[in-house]
Formats: structure tokens, sequence, C-alpha cells
């Protein structure tokens, strides 16, 4: 028998080693545990018994995350994906069903009021900062992980749509400071317009005064900017009835003109049209530096505009001065031959 096949078969069943640390876990052993399961899990991989070692970091990652062990559970889960990329595990839904119950198992964990009367109130707010920031940082990692995998395996380019939903509802409700390009980048990479909506009231009814037309223009020009006028014109529609049904307001601003305007604009073939929106509404425009990176990327996707690049602009007004410089040396020396 090979050393290979020698090692392989001195493994025990996993379930042995999976009842072995449950054990462990229950018993509060959290630590001793995490570190059984990589040594362990690292022994499967290393003998290609792949199915065996997802299994045991399955179990891991979703019983240290129930007993609230957030970095605990996070490693592992992030060992879980690693293991599917060794094992060159293909895309399916039976994997992702396993990493959606993975992520279910991460807590979810509303913030206390930013209200702090003393010190053990203000203490207590802290902690509950540092608490969301490692749920948030260890969630992040493994779903990135997992799309990274999806995409190198058998998804879409972008990875699995249905991993970047999650990301995005996970860093909407667990970020102590909302990154809302963040979330809609994630929700318009995961094609569900309809989530994006519903998080977007959700948004509106808490933000500040101003940020939520910010909060539309961006995931309607984000879908925009990958030729889905669909999607942002079902998102502008969904916003509209929600809003209305909640008994809200819609915001009334010159950005939403924009966007209104924009989505008419881009249902016919007119690039004047297009460029002059840009200039009549270049103030409310250049409220967020990204919009016109994304508005030069629905000229090219809708109107066949070619983007300008910036190296291309950079040294082109280098060699303009160049010339320039050269052309005022050549008429001192002239002066000076006359003289």
């Amino acid at each position: 028998m090979t050393r290979e096949k020698l090692r392989r078969a001195t493994l025990p069943p996993v379930q042995e080693n999976i009842n072995k640390l449950e054990k462990a876990i229950n018993e509060g052993n959290f630590y001793g545990a995490q570190q059984m399961y990589k040594s362990i899990s690292a022994r499967y991989v290393s003998a290609e018994r792949y199915s065996e070692a997802l299994d045991l970091l399955e179990s891991g990652a979703c019983l240290q995350l129930k007993h609230g062990q957030v970095t605990c559970g996070a490693e592992l889960a992030v060992l879980f994906v690693d293991a599917l990329v060794k094992g060159k595990i293909p895309y399916g839904e039976d994997i992702l069903d396993r990493v959606r119950k993975i992520y279910n198992e991460f807590p979810k964990v509303p913030l206390p009021s930013d209200m702090a009367d003393d010190d053990d109130d203000d203490r207590e707010l802290n902690e509950a900062h540092g608490a969301a920031k490692t749920r948030l940082e260890g969630c992040s990692s493994f779903l990135r992980a997992a799309i990274k995998w999806s995409a190198e395996f058998g998804a879409s380019r972008n990875g699995d749509p249905q991993l970047h939903v999650m990301l995005a509802e996970y860093i909407y409700s667990e970020s102590t400071e909302l990154n809302m390009a963040k979330v809609s980048h994630h929700f318009v990479k995961g094609n569900n317009p309809k989530k994006l909506a519903s998080t977007l009231v959700n948004f509106m009814s808490k933000c500040y005064p101003g940020e939520d037309d910010l909060a539309i223009a961006r995931p309607v020009l984000m879908y925009l900017s990958v030729g889905n006028l669909r999607d942002a014109n079902y998102l502008m529609d969904e916003l509209k009835r929600l809003v209305e049904s909640q008994e809200l307001d819609f915001p009334d601003s010159d950005l939403i003109q924009f966007i209104t305007f924009l989505l008419l604009t881009l249902e016919r073939d007119a690039l004047p049209l297009f460029n002059m929106l840009r200039v009549n509404y270049k103030s409310s425009i250049d409220r967020e530096p990204a919009f016109n990176e994304l508005l030069d990327e629905i000229a090219e996707k809708f109107y066949g505009v070619q983007r300008r690049n910036p190296l291309q602009g950079m040294f082109g007004d280098l060699f303009k001065v160049i010339i320039s410089i050269s052309f005022k040396l050549y008429e001192l020396d002239h002066k000076i031959f006359l003289a």
C-alpha cells in the first residue's frame, strides 16, 4: 500500500469526528474544538477526501455560529470554501444550499440607539459596534470567497447572483457605518431589483435629508451602466409603488428629475438629448463623483461612445505642454540670433 493510500485509509469516518467535536462545543470548549476542526479537516483535504472535509467544516461553522462564536465560525466557513476550491468542486444548487445554510447561522443583531446617557451606555454601545464589525467582516469574507469560487467553477462571470444578494442584505443589516454604494453594488450584481427596492424604502425612512435621492439614483445608474434598462425601470416603478403603499413621500429633486428623463431618453436613439441632460443637470450629477463614470459607461453601452482613456488624456496634455515649451524656446533662440 502506498503512503498516500495508507494515509487515506487511516483517517476515521468523518461522522466520528463530527460527533466528538460537537460534544466539545456543547461543553463550551470552543477554542479547543476550533483547533481540532482545522487540523482534522486539513488531513481530509490532504488525503483528497474533500466530501468529508466539507461535512466537517460545514458542521463546525454552523455549530460555532449557533453558539455565538462568530470569529471561529467565520474562519471555518472560509475554510469550507477553500476546500471547495482545492477539491475543484463544481458550482451547483446543492453546494449553494450548503453555503446558504452556513450564512443563515450568522447572527443578525439590531444595534442599540446611539443615544448614550452615561459611561455604561457608552461602553455598551462601543461593544455592540465592535461585535457588529466582527460579524460583518466574518460574513463578508465568507461570502466574497464563495462568490469567487462560484465564478471560477461554473456560475456567471460575476459569481452567483444569490450570493451577492446575501452579501448585500448582511452589509445593510450589520453595518455600523452604512455604505449604500456597496449595498447597491451587490444588489445590482444579484439581479434582484425587488429586494433592492424594499431595502431602499427602508433606508429612506431613516436616512438623513438629501441622502434618499442619491440612494435611488445610484443603483439605477449601476443597472444602466451594464445595459440593464429593464431592471432600472423596474426598480423605479417598484420604489414608487412601495412608497405609495406605505404613504411615504417619494423624493422630488433635480437628481430624481434627471434619472426620470434619462430612463425615457435611453428608450430611443437620442445621444444629443443624453448629452444635453448631462449638461443641464451637471450640478446634481456632480454630487457623487462616481456618477460621471457611470454615465460614461452608459453612453458607451447605449450609444457606442468610446470612453476617453485617462492615460491618453494625460499624455496628450503633456505632449501639448512640451510642444508649447519647445516653441517658446525656439522663439527665444530666434530673437537672440537676430540680436
